[in-house]
């Protein structure tokens, strides 16, 4: 027992110590040039890894050793095309002999220096095109120099990649989808100090889209996704975007959980691009529900459900209900509704859809009470990139009054007319660009007998101050007017004015004629309009700052010298689904009833 305790502790001492780790502090020696040394630092494995992995003393000469290649790189592709990295530990050059075993195990952090000598900086001296063969001549004189790039500039190898790319990709967005660089020729003349690329382009043959095809293990019928995806592509001749334009087109549908275009890497038998849509579907079911609450007038509960895909054509059926304004009297002065949705999109050209709506209502108004059936039957179709329009018949019954004591019958036929125009680029939160709404619907009172027309349009544009998306200037006006015989037209078809999305501070409705009790009577012209300033403070959070107008006439005109203002300001919080808004209003011309301010709450900008 003894003799084996002996041999053990033996074993013990004669075994070599454990690698221990150390801690080195590592300096790059200034260069002269801030921007190459904030380069250098970012790129120095040697710094990065100090504190995240630790190492001995011989894993710290073997980091070192390593350490020169990335930092040439750097300086290579910065045009100091013959650099020096020179790096000592502990005083050390790394070349020394035994260098690990001399670092030993000390207590205190190891120096480590690094010293780099950019040289002279290379610059480029030719810099030229030629075909892949004799027939692509044309075109590639056509593509003229490469871009970005000139004689005597620095020889920065990232240029000369962003000028090759630029290059590949216009000669694709010209219809050449099989454009490649065939060859890169680079020369680096050390005596000179100069650098020439040659590039040698193979265009490839011009070519139009194919009809698409489809693949993937989904429910939708893949002719619908053919023809939705035809009507942007076949036939015309290729480009990125509109593969692109297409496959948003596919995802519109709404019935796919993810949408793939793929191109094929060769032309078919007549010369087309063949491409391929990869599509996974979505859940059939959804459900949801929401919750909200306004301190006028208390909570807002509603539910949906959602049946994707109805008959196999990406149809959407939608049933949905709200009750809201649940206050203090419970749910008798509450408003409901109760509604069903259903689209099927991708019809004729694959760009129409019909969107048919049906709605049971019951609202409880300070300006009027109203019981009603709704039902429309609406064709929709995008034109171009941004248009939108949507046409078709609605049919409206129910009664209608000041108050629910006082309520007539109506029946209302008209044919709804709108165009949207969306030029932004963002849907919740745009920064730049213009947006268009416009809508006139002609009425028919068939109880009663009369015609009127109801018109509205809105404008909103977006200017981004600085180009950086952090100080917006964001303005809204919008012009509406009934035209016809004005006994006709139904308290819910007149114009109000006031509240959230519209003149911020006043109480919903409140701006405008009143009646002698001082319940808001409408008007049959409108004008609105707001100016935002949307200023980002930092990371996520922003701050805004808003004025708000409106004026209801009773004539058909739109009236500028009545204008009540409203003014105010909010927090914005970024979300990936939009800004998280929340808006504080005070009412300049405070009306009899109203509050000293109001608070909203919401997802997306105000406008």
């Amino acid at each position: 027992m003894i003799r084996a305790l002996a041999v053990l502790v033996l074993l013990l001492f004669a075994l070599p110590a454990a690698a221990q780790d150390l801690r080195y502090v590592t300096t790059i020696v200034p260069t002269g040039d801030e921007a190459l040394d904030a380069e250098l630092a970012a790129s120095s494995q040697l710094r990065r890894l100090a504190e995240e992995a630790p190492v001995d003393a011989a894993g710290l000469v073997a980091r070192a050793e390593a350490e020169p290649r990335r930092l040439e790189d750097v300086l290579r592709s910065e045009g100091w095309w013959a650099p020096r990295v020179e790096i000592r530990i502990a005083g050390q050059p790394m070349d020394t002999p035994g260098l690990a075993q001399r670092i030993g195990t000390p207590t205190a952090p190891v120096p480590v220096e690094i010293r780099v000598i950019p040289g002279p900086r290379y610059t480029l001296r030719r810099i030229a095109v030629r075909p892949a063969t004799p027939a692509d001549a044309a075109v590639v004189e056509a593509l003229g120099p490469p871009p970005g790039l000139r004689r005597g500039e620095p020889a920065r190898a990232d240029l000369v990649l962003d000028a090759e790319t630029a290059m590949r990709d216009r000669l694709r967005q010209e219809g050449y989808p099989l454009a490649a660089i065939a060859d890169r020729e680079v020369i680096v003349d050390h005596d000179a100090h100069a650098m020439d690329v040659v590039w040698t382009i193979a265009p490839g043959p011009r070519a139009d889209f194919a009809r698409p095809t489809v693949e993937g293990d989904s429910r939708v019928n893949p002719a619908l996704v053919e023809r939705v995806a035809a009507a942007r592509l076949e036939g015309q001749l290729y480009s990125p975007q509109r593969l692109e334009r297409a496959r948003r087109d596919v995802m519109a549908l709404g019935a796919f959980d993810s949408v793939r275009a793929r191109a094929a890497d060769r032309l078919d038998a007549a010369g087309r691009l063949p491409v391929t849509f990869a599509v996974a579907d979505r859940p059939r079911n959804a459900a949801g529900f929401n919750i909200a609450y306004e301190t006028a007038y208390g909570a807002t509960a509603g539910a949906y459900y959602e049946r994707r895909n109805v008959f196999g054509n990406a149809e959407t059926l939608r049933i949905d209900g709200e009750i809201s304004r649940i206050g203090e009297g419970g749910t008798s002065n509450a408003n409901y509704r109760l509604g069903v949705n259903f689209r099927r999109p991708g019809l004729f050209d694959g760009r129409t859809s019909v969107i048919a709506d049906a709605f049971i209502i019951r609202e409880r108004l300070e300006a009027y009470d109203r019981d009603a059936i709704v039902a429309s039957l609406l064709m929709e179709r995008a034109f171009g990139e941004n248009w939108v329009l949507r046409g078709g018949p609605i049919f409206e019954t129910g009664q209608i009054g000041r108050n629910t004591s006082d309520m007539d019958p109506f029946t209302l036929v008209g044919f709804v007319m709108q165009a949207r125009y969306d030029g932004t680029d963002s849907l919740l939160d745009p920064r730049r660009g213009w947006r268009f709404d416009l809508s006139a619907t002609p009425y028919a009172e068939i109880a009663e007998g009369g015609y009127f027309l109801r018109a509205l349009g809105t404008a909103r544009t977006y200017v981004d101050i600085l180009g950086d998306g952090g100080s917006v200037l964001a303005l809204r006006g919008s012009l509406g007017s009934v035209m016809g015989d004005s006994a006709a037209v139904p308290l819910d078809k007149r114009f109000y004015s006031g509240g959230g999305g519209s003149v911020r501070g006043y109480t919903f409705q409140s701006i405008g004629p009143r009646t002698a009790s001082g319940q808001p009577e409408g008007g049959l012209s409108l004008v609105e309009g707001s100016v935002e300033w949307r200023q980002r403070i930092s990371g996520p959070l922003g701050i805004v700052a808003f004025l708000d107008a409106g004026s209801v006439a009773e004539r058909e005109t739109p009236d500028f010298r009545e204008l009540q203002f409203g003014t105010g300001l909010g927090l914005r919080y970024a979300t990936a689904i939009g800004p998280l808004r929340l808006d504080v209003g005070v009412p300049l011309s405070r009306q009899p009833g109203d509050a000293a301010y109001a608070v909203y709450v919401g997802l997306g900008q105000a406008f």
